[in-house]
């Protein structure tokens, strides 16, 4: 009997041993709209079947966690911010992989909000007010906000009355529609998105300025995965918007679809990262938030 059990196991079909592999892990942040738990795991299922593979989205707070997750190998796929994406490592631990195609382009931008009603109709008008960030490694929530005070030669330290990190660009837009901040650095894209399906606190804001376009929030994939792996990810993303399943979640995320794009897509905010680094803005406002 024992014999019999032990043939059994070494003639296995393929498709039990695929189920024994290590799942594929793929770390989110408030890059996307993860409060959406229903539409994970359908995005999960569809990665699942086209990949032969489990997927597991791994959900995480700050970009700070995500990247942290890729660097210790305990994640192999990542949605994240540009900034963090530029930032230099050493050794590097991940590469670009592909990049979010919205409004028929792979940018966003930065938008800086206040409250519908507000007086405040410039950057500089909030100088002495309270002011909402998104996340210390966000682009568009925190460095080109920095940006903006180094402009006008002014300390980021005290430029403004008070700061605080919301950590997700939904509640950056919350903060501001509650006049909890007299203003907040958001992402246009989950801005936009919230204008679609949270209409009651996006029009509770007021858009004050807009940055020029960055290159979208992009996905990666750590260095030391399976190419295979890699590549198939890769072509499955991109191929999204060519099947019908697809095109349909893509339409709930608002994308047109994944693309391959040059890195020097992310040339501007890595413009943005060496201005506030020579003028000591982020290290000394993340010390003293």
């Amino acid at each position: 009997m024992r014999l019999i059990y032990l043939c059994l196991l070494l003639w296995l079909p393929p498709t039990y041993a695929a189920k024994a592999e290590q799942p594929i892990r793929f770390g989110l942040t408030a890059v996307v709209l993860t409060e959406n738990l229903r539409f994970l795991d359908q995005w999960s299922q569809y990665l699942e079947q086209k990949m032969g593979r489990q997927i597991e989205f791994v959900l995480r707070k700050s970009y700070r966690e995500v990247m942290d997750l890729v660097t210790a190998g305990g994640i192999e796929f990542a949605w994240i911010c540009g900034y963090p994406y530029v930032q230099k490592r050493t050794p590097e631990s991940l590469e670009l992989l592909t990049v979010p195609v919205y409004r028929g382009a792979p940018r966003y931008h930065s938008y800086i909000i206040v409250h519908h009603t507000s007086p405040y109709n410039s950057f500089t008008d909030l100088q002495d007010k309270i002011f909402a960030f998104s996340d210390p490694d966000s682009n568009s929530g925190f460095l080109y906000p920095l940006s903006l005070i180094a402009e006008q030669d002014e300390d980021a330290e005290t430029f403004f009355r008070h700061t605080f990190f919301t950590f997700n660009h939904a509640e950056t837009v919350q903060a501001v529609s509650e006049q909890v901040a007299d203003g907040g650095a958001v992402d246009s894209y989950i801005w936009e998105y919230l204008a679609i399906f949270r209409p009651d606190i996006t029009e509770q804001t007021r858009i004050i300025k807009k940055s020029p376009g960055f290159g979208f929030p992009p996905i990666v994939s750590r260095l030391g995965v399976d190419h295979t792996t890699v590549k198939l990810m890769k072509q499955t993303l991109e191929n999204m918007d060519q099947d019908p399943s697809g095109k349909r979640l893509l339409a709930r995320l608002k994308l047109d679809g994944f693309a391959h794009y040059s890195d020097s897509l992310f040339n501007g905010i890595r413009a943005l990262a060496n201005t506030t680094k020579r003028n000591n803005l982020l290290s000394n406002m993340i010390a003293t938030d």
